[in-house]
């Protein structure tokens, strides 16, 4: 560890005490160690340090200042004005009141010994380590110089040059690529159809059952007793299991979905799938927390965008009609837990989805209609039937979408009656009815899944896929390896989300700028046709903000335990004139140091200190 530049590995940044980091921190910019320390108050320090940092921003990109500055690679230069603008925002007084937080007293305190070092979040340490590292432009991004060869060159000897750069980054994704299973290979097949014959046994079924969908919704396994005996459950998952029933929190699982885990849990391939349907002793706490002291658990504000019972509304063109409140699977990180019922309890009101309609019907600016909920092909064929009948009737509808999980937890819906009954309503060049669909991860694409693909994509609708960008999907290259076997498989990328806010899920979620980082550094290398998904943010009632349009969020603050707050604009905002959203986030470093614990190698997610 070099104290005075902060060059260290993130691996030694996570081992470090907060005395040794804080000695890092000031190592990397002494001159703003020296204005914290010396000040005489906070405003004066805060004065002095905009002054500091217009100083480095005009010998950046004056020509005619410091030669030193301009010899510094333009990438670096561009990193350093990024991570200015970042800090200026951060020791503005409009953005501590905002936050009721100042990152820049807290500094101040800690430049001048008033705090116990040991006392000090490394999170925030970390955060202002690179954020400094950045300033000073030596950021550790580019210590490989490799690619500038290729610049140094012209013509075919340029081009191989080119190739062996290209053909290293393609090595090192394969590489980690290698590392993600498909629930496709033939182990993984064989090792579910070991354990699909005992669920069959456990419930006295046939094959015949199984690939009937209606007996995966009768026998849907809500009875950790059930769980327990079918596969081997880790202390923990007994643990969320026991206070989801003491509590009354919904758990529902289809025997098809249970029959993908590892019935001896040795954690290779089906961490994510368990995490998706066995809630979490904190997950049951903060659930209860919030529901007792009357949080809503409404994260995107969906009853203020309701003008009616069962349709939510946040765009010009597309609502959202929600004919019913279950699923045969519930997923614990699924925004509607506030509203998703067990199917038992589940209400499906012929008078609400008449209303529903009734102003679909009046109001001639809708075009496209999501039919979601709760996920409507747990209802029968004929309800279906007669709810699309209703929706193609109306004249201005041009496309009905329907939002289903089906294909990843019950493929055996997608029977020849219920793909008849969508074909009628699938008029080329009049009206389209598409699938969008949630597969989590590449484990989940299994042959029964790849059939019900191929039977709808065979009778000519699209399939479209949104991922939730989870800590369980989050490694390096893990979201391609999903969009690349999604792509094979005849179903198109759509949507990356950023996991929503809600303290019940913290355990999936992740730092916007690792969605970021995602973005630019692993899925940038894809061939374009297979990462048409589009990383957003939801703002609660307004809508997506998309995550790799830097000019439509920005930070504005980190508080004391290292979390960054983010200013949102909205998609309206430069069109009209509406009030940002203020979003505090999970820890880089909080998410870096739970990767470390679980084995990965840390140092590879080094940059994401640099998106924001």
């Amino acid at each position: 560890m070099d104290v005075r530049t902060g060059d260290m590995d993130l691996s030694v940044i996570v081992a470090s005490g907060s005395g040794d980091l804080i000695r890092v921190l000031w190592g990397c910019d002494p001159v703003i160690h020296e204005i914290l320390r010396g000040s005489s108050s906070l405003e004066e320090a805060r004065r002095d340090l905009f002054v500091h940092l217009n100083t480095i921003e005009e010998h950046l990109f004056d020509t005619h200042s410091d030669k030193g500055f301009i010899e510094l690679d333009i990438l670096e230069r561009s990193n350093a004005r990024g991570c200015i603008r970042v800090f200026k925002n951060i020791i503005q007084r409009e953005n501590e009141d905002l936050t009721n937080f100042s990152a820049l007293k807290l500094l101040f305190r800690i430049a001048k010994n008033e705090i116990d070092p040991e006392q000090v979040n490394k999170g925030f340490v970390s955060e202002f380590i690179y954020l400094f590292k950045g300033i000073n432009c030596n950021s550790g991004l580019y210590s490989d110089k490799d690619s500038l060869r290729f610049f140094e060159l012209s013509g075919r000897e340029a081009a191989v040059e080119r190739t062996k750069l290209l053909d290293g980054y393609s090595s090192k994704m394969e590489s980690f690529l290698s590392r993600y299973r498909t629930g496709l290979e033939p182990e993984l097949v064989a090792r579910r159809e070991e354990l699909k014959n005992d669920i069959l046994d456990y419930f006295g079924a046939s094959d015949d059952d199984w690939d009937d969908y209606r007996w995966h919704i009768r026998n849907v396994i809500c009875d950790k007793e059930i769980v327990g005996d079918l596969v081997r459950l880790g202390s923990h998952e007994i643990e969320g299991l026991e206070l989801a029933e003491e509590y009354g929190i919904p758990v529902q699982i289809t025997p098809y979905y249970l029959s993908l885990f590892d019935k001896d849990n040795r954690g290779v391939f089906d961490t994510v799938i368990r995490a998706q349907v066995l809630p979490s002793a904190r997950y049951c706490k903060n659930l209860v927390d919030n529901q007792r002291s009357g949080t809503s658990l409404d994260f995107m504000d969906e009853e203020s965008t309701s003008p009616v019972e069962g349709i939510t509304r946040r765009y010009p063109k597309i609502l959202i009609l929600k004919p019913y409140d279950s699923c045969p699977q519930i997923c614990v990180y699924c925004q509607r837990n506030w509203e998703i019922k067990e199917i038992r309890d589940a209400d499906m009101s012929p008078c609400r989805m008449e209303k529903a309609i009734s102003l679909i019907r009046e109001n001639l600016h809708i075009t496209e209609v999501l039919v979601t909920g709760g996920d409507p092909l747990t209802l029968d064929d004929r309800y279906i039937d007669s709810l699309l009948g209703e929706l193609a009737g109306i004249d201005h509808i041009e496309r009905i979408r329907i939002g289903t999980r089906t294909f990843v937890t019950l493929p055996f819906r997608f029977t020849p009656d219920l793909i008849e009954i969508l074909g009628q309503y699938h008029l080329w060049g009049e009206r389209e009815v598409c699938m969008v669909t949630h597969f989590e991860h590449s484990c989940e694409v299994t042959p029964e899944s790849l059939r019900s693909i191929r039977d709808m994509r065979s009778a000519g609708f699209s399939i479209y896929n949104q991922q939730v960008f989870t800590y369980y999907t989050s490694r390096r290259f893990e979201a391609c390896k999903l969009r690349t076997v999604l792509k094979r498989s005849g179903i198109d990328p759509y949507y990356t989300f950023n996991t929503k806010g809600k303290d019940e899920t913290v355990d999936f979620r992740v730092p916007i700028a690792r969605v970021e980082q995602e973005r630019k550094e692993e899925a940038r290398l894809l061939p374009g046709i297979v990462r048409t998904d589009e990383p957003v943010f939801n703002v609660p009632r307004l809508g997506k903000s998309h995550l790799s349009a830097g000019q439509d969020h920005e930070v504005i603050m980190v508080t004391e335990d290292g979390r960054r707050v983010y200013r949102f604009y909205p998609w309206e905002s430069k069109f009209e004139l509406v009030e940002p959203y203020n979003y505090t986030d999970v820890s880089i470093y909080d998410y870096i140091e739970r990767l470390s614990r679980d084995g990965e190698d840390v140092d590879e997610y080094r940059s994401i200190w640099y998106y924001f």
